[in-house]
Protein backbone atom coordinates (compact mmCIF):
# COMPACT_ATOMS: atom_id res chain seq x y z
CA UNK A 1 0.00 0.00 0.00
CA UNK A 2 2.94 2.49 0.95
CA UNK A 3 3.61 2.36 -2.83
CA UNK A 4 -0.34 3.44 -4.27
CA UNK A 5 0.44 6.13 -1.63
CA UNK A 6 3.49 8.01 -3.35
CA UNK A 7 2.04 6.72 -6.64
CA UNK A 8 -1.08 9.17 -5.68
CA UNK A 9 1.33 11.91 -4.21
CA UNK A 10 2.73 11.87 -7.55
CA UNK A 11 -0.19 11.67 -9.73
CA UNK A 12 -1.06 15.04 -7.74
CA UNK A 13 1.39 16.79 -7.74
CA UNK A 14 1.66 16.44 -11.87
CA UNK A 15 -1.99 18.28 -12.11
CA UNK A 16 -0.69 21.07 -10.38
CA UNK A 17 -3.61 23.39 -9.74
CA UNK A 18 -3.72 22.34 -5.92
CA UNK A 19 -5.94 24.72 -4.83
CA UNK A 20 -8.62 23.92 -7.16
CA UNK A 21 -7.70 20.68 -9.31
CA UNK A 22 -10.55 19.85 -12.23
CA UNK A 23 -11.81 16.70 -10.65
CA UNK A 24 -15.28 16.96 -12.44
CA UNK A 25 -12.77 16.42 -15.75
CA UNK A 26 -11.10 13.37 -14.01
CA UNK A 27 -12.81 9.66 -14.77
CA UNK A 28 -9.76 7.11 -14.37
CA UNK A 29 -11.02 3.21 -13.58
CA UNK A 30 -11.31 2.30 -10.21
CA UNK A 31 -7.77 1.46 -8.86
CA UNK A 32 -9.11 -0.35 -5.35
CA UNK A 33 -8.88 0.74 -1.66
CA UNK A 34 -5.97 2.05 0.05
CA UNK A 35 -5.82 1.82 3.38
CA UNK A 36 -6.35 5.58 4.25
CA UNK A 37 -9.37 7.14 7.24
CA UNK A 38 -10.19 10.24 8.02
CA UNK A 39 -11.66 10.03 11.44
CA UNK A 40 -14.11 12.24 12.56
CA UNK A 41 -12.02 14.78 14.30
CA UNK A 42 -10.63 15.36 10.86
CA UNK A 43 -7.08 13.50 11.62
CA UNK A 44 -5.97 10.96 8.34
CA UNK A 45 -4.12 7.78 8.70
CA UNK A 46 -2.44 5.91 6.64
CA UNK A 47 -1.89 2.17 7.93
CA UNK A 48 -3.51 3.45 10.80
CA UNK A 49 -0.99 5.84 11.46
CA UNK A 50 -1.74 9.33 11.61
CA UNK A 51 -0.22 11.21 8.46
CA UNK A 52 1.65 14.03 9.89
CA UNK A 53 2.65 16.22 7.25
CA UNK A 54 -0.21 18.72 6.84
CA UNK A 55 1.46 19.50 3.73
CA UNK A 56 0.23 15.80 2.76
CA UNK A 57 -2.58 16.32 4.16
CA UNK A 58 -3.80 19.46 1.77
CA UNK A 59 -2.61 17.68 -1.20
CA UNK A 60 -4.92 14.67 -0.84
CA UNK A 61 -8.04 16.83 0.21
CA UNK A 62 -7.45 18.72 -2.89
CA UNK A 63 -7.73 15.77 -4.83
CA UNK A 64 -10.70 14.06 -2.78
CA UNK A 65 -14.65 13.60 -3.92
CA UNK A 66 -17.56 11.80 -3.13
CA UNK A 67 -19.07 10.43 -5.86
CA UNK A 68 -22.79 8.97 -6.02
CA UNK A 69 -22.36 5.83 -4.14
CA UNK A 70 -21.73 8.02 -1.25
CA UNK A 71 -18.30 6.57 -1.06
CA UNK A 72 -14.87 8.91 -0.75
CA UNK A 73 -12.31 8.77 -3.32
CA UNK A 74 -8.46 10.11 -3.95
CA UNK A 75 -8.68 10.89 -7.77
CA UNK A 76 -5.93 11.70 -10.22
CA UNK A 77 -5.64 12.10 -14.32
CA UNK A 78 -4.73 8.52 -13.95
CA UNK A 79 -5.96 6.42 -10.60
CA UNK A 80 -9.26 6.52 -8.44
CA UNK A 81 -8.44 4.92 -4.94
CA UNK A 82 -11.42 4.49 -2.38
CA UNK A 83 -10.75 5.96 0.89
CA UNK A 84 -12.87 5.80 4.71
CA UNK A 85 -14.79 8.63 6.07
CA UNK A 86 -16.25 8.16 9.19
CA UNK A 87 -17.96 11.31 9.31
CA UNK A 88 -17.02 14.45 7.10
CA UNK A 89 -13.90 14.23 5.50
CA UNK A 90 -13.01 18.13 6.32
CA UNK A 91 -13.58 20.39 9.72
CA UNK A 92 -14.23 23.90 9.95
CA UNK A 93 -11.66 24.90 12.58
CA UNK A 94 -12.78 28.74 12.09
CA UNK A 95 -15.82 30.77 11.22
CA UNK A 96 -14.86 34.51 10.58
CA UNK A 97 -17.35 37.83 9.63
CA UNK A 98 -16.61 39.99 6.82
CA UNK A 99 -18.53 43.07 5.61
CA UNK A 100 -19.24 42.17 1.78
CA UNK A 101 -21.25 44.65 -0.33
CA UNK A 102 -24.58 42.86 0.41
CA UNK A 103 -23.67 42.75 4.15
CA UNK A 104 -22.47 40.54 6.26
CA UNK A 105 -20.39 37.64 4.96
CA UNK A 106 -19.44 34.39 6.90
CA UNK A 107 -15.78 32.99 6.04
CA UNK A 108 -15.11 29.15 7.49
CA UNK A 109 -11.69 28.65 7.45
CA UNK A 110 -11.24 24.41 7.15
CA UNK A 111 -8.66 22.19 8.90
CA UNK A 112 -6.49 22.08 5.46
CA UNK A 113 -5.94 26.36 5.82
CA UNK A 114 -8.56 26.98 3.48
CA UNK A 115 -11.05 29.48 3.12
CA UNK A 116 -14.73 29.13 1.98
CA UNK A 117 -18.07 31.50 1.95
CA UNK A 118 -20.93 30.55 3.27
CA UNK A 119 -23.25 30.71 0.95
CA UNK A 120 -25.62 29.60 -1.83
CA UNK A 121 -23.05 27.45 -2.92
CA UNK A 122 -21.45 26.44 -0.01
CA UNK A 123 -24.54 26.06 2.52
CA UNK A 124 -24.73 25.29 6.29
CA UNK A 125 -26.74 22.37 6.86
CA UNK A 126 -27.10 20.50 10.71
CA UNK A 127 -26.06 17.16 11.09
CA UNK A 128 -28.23 14.82 13.48
CA UNK A 129 -24.91 12.80 13.79
CA UNK A 130 -23.67 15.03 16.14
CA UNK A 131 -26.80 16.59 17.79
CA UNK A 132 -27.27 19.10 14.81
CA UNK A 133 -24.12 21.00 15.17
CA UNK A 134 -24.04 22.64 11.63
CA UNK A 135 -21.81 21.65 8.79
CA UNK A 136 -20.96 23.16 5.19
CA UNK A 137 -21.43 21.51 2.06
CA UNK A 138 -18.43 21.84 -0.49
CA UNK A 139 -17.78 21.36 -3.87
CA UNK A 140 -17.55 17.84 -5.05
CA UNK A 141 -19.63 16.11 -2.95
CA UNK A 142 -17.43 16.86 0.22
CA UNK A 143 -18.76 18.82 3.24
CA UNK A 144 -17.15 20.41 6.97
CA UNK A 145 -18.00 20.00 10.05
CA UNK A 146 -17.58 23.06 12.63
CA UNK A 147 -15.13 22.13 15.13
CA UNK A 148 -16.85 22.68 18.51
CA UNK A 149 -14.80 26.29 18.72
CA UNK A 150 -16.54 27.19 15.08
CA UNK A 151 -19.89 26.07 16.47
CA UNK A 152 -19.90 28.15 19.59
CA UNK A 153 -18.24 31.85 17.56
CA UNK A 154 -21.36 30.92 14.80
CA UNK A 155 -24.32 30.60 17.52
CA UNK A 156 -22.23 33.37 19.16
CA UNK A 157 -23.54 35.62 15.71
CA UNK A 158 -26.99 34.40 15.59
CA UNK A 159 -29.94 36.14 15.49
CA UNK A 160 -33.67 34.82 16.02
CA UNK A 161 -35.59 35.02 12.91
CA UNK A 162 -39.16 33.30 12.39
CA UNK A 163 -38.95 31.52 15.89
CA UNK A 164 -35.34 29.98 15.53
CA UNK A 165 -31.73 31.06 15.76
CA UNK A 166 -30.48 31.85 12.58
CA UNK A 167 -27.37 33.39 10.95
CA UNK A 168 -26.93 35.72 7.68
CA UNK A 169 -24.35 35.14 5.33
CA UNK A 170 -23.76 35.98 1.36
CA UNK A 171 -27.75 37.65 2.13
CA UNK A 172 -28.89 34.25 2.58
CA UNK A 173 -30.62 33.00 6.22
CA UNK A 174 -29.38 29.86 7.47
CA UNK A 175 -30.85 28.20 10.61
CA UNK A 176 -29.05 26.54 13.67
CA UNK A 177 -31.63 24.53 14.94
Amino acid sequence: MADSLDTITQQARKARNFDNPPLERWHPPLSGDIDIRIAADGSWYHEGRIIAREAIVRLFASILRREEDGDYYLVTPGEKWRVKVELHPLIVTEINQREDAGGPLLVARLNTGREVPIDGDHPLFLEPAVGDVAAISLPHGLSALLSRAAWYRLVESAEEREGRLQVASAGKWFPLQ
